[in-house]
């Protein structure tokens, strides 16, 4: 069994595939205070819940865009599990995918798992938005490459923006309103962030696609994605496990077998 560790700003999810396949996914909040054992003994316990074994995980694979995690997410591998993990971005981890980029190394290590499980999964060319503590919309090529994208500040974020700077507006959970025009403060925010969020995804959805110049598959993916799939008819594919698949992709090439 592989064990996969998604390293977000927020969250972290862990998950083990055996076989390829999806046994059992976790999330936790990301805090670069947490220990390895912290992480071990709560990761022990919820995998013994599904009937899983520590000592039946033989490899890991990490990717991680919060550096000051990964030291402990190594040591959890290495103390509870036995293993030396593989962290996505290391120089001894083939991705398969090439990078068509400025500078590779600025490269998040999701966007790049992102782009190798799509490409595998629905074959180019596409757009992968991944909806986090920010929205990503990356390129892949019809040729397999990751030809970039780009970044917008995630929705939780404009929210928690417009509540503390102004002193005034409350802060509101999101959801979709019924009507655009709103006769109350808090249906007002919810419209406003809510809708233009959608229209930011089909704006620059449409924008890419245009300058792509050819017809592009988009998938989403991340905890917000289904409630955004719901509501415009531009996402085409729903993959809630495209980032952790890409990381069981990945660990199998360099690893050369499904273990």
């Amino acid at each position: 069994m592989i064990l996969t560790i998604d390293s977000g700003n927020t969250n972290i999810v862990f998950a083990v595939y055996d076989g390829g396949r999806l046994r059992a996914s976790w999330r936790a909040a990301n805090d670069t205070r947490k220990t390895p054992d912290e992480f071990g003994i709560w990761l022990a316990q919820l995998m013994g819940l599904e009937g899983l074994k520590r000592e039946d995980v033989t490899g890991a694979i990490i990717a991680s865009v919060v550096p000051g995690i990964v030291y402990s997410l190594k040591s959890l591998c290495l103390r509870y599990f036995q293993v030396e993990p593989l962290v996505v971005g290391e120089a001894n981890v083939d991705v398969g995918i090439r990078l068509l980029l400025e500078s590779p190394e600025e490269a998040g290590a999701d966007r790049i798992v992102n782009a190798v499980a799509a490409y595998q999964t629905y074959g180019g060319s596409l757009i992968v938005l991944d909806f986090g503590t920010a929205t990503t919309f990356d390129v892949v090529t019809a040729e397999g490459a990751y030809a970039g994208g780009c970044i917008a500040p995630g929705i939780n974020l404009s929210l928690e923006a417009l509540h503390m700077a102004a002193a005034k507006l409350p802060r509101v959970a999101i959801e979709p309103p019924q009507k655009v025009i709103c006769t109350s403060t808090v249906s007002a925010i919810k419209s406003g962030v809510f809708w233009g969020y959608v229209g930011l995804i089909e704006g620059l959805v449409a924008r890419i696609r245009e300058e792509y110049g050819a017809p592009m598959t988009v998938i989403a993916t991340g905890g917000l994605a289904p409630l955004f799939h719901r509501h415009t008819p531009v996402i085409q594919h729903l993959d809630p496990d495209l980032t952790l698949r890409g990381l069981e992709m990945i660990y199998r090439r360099n690893a050369g077998k499904t273990a």
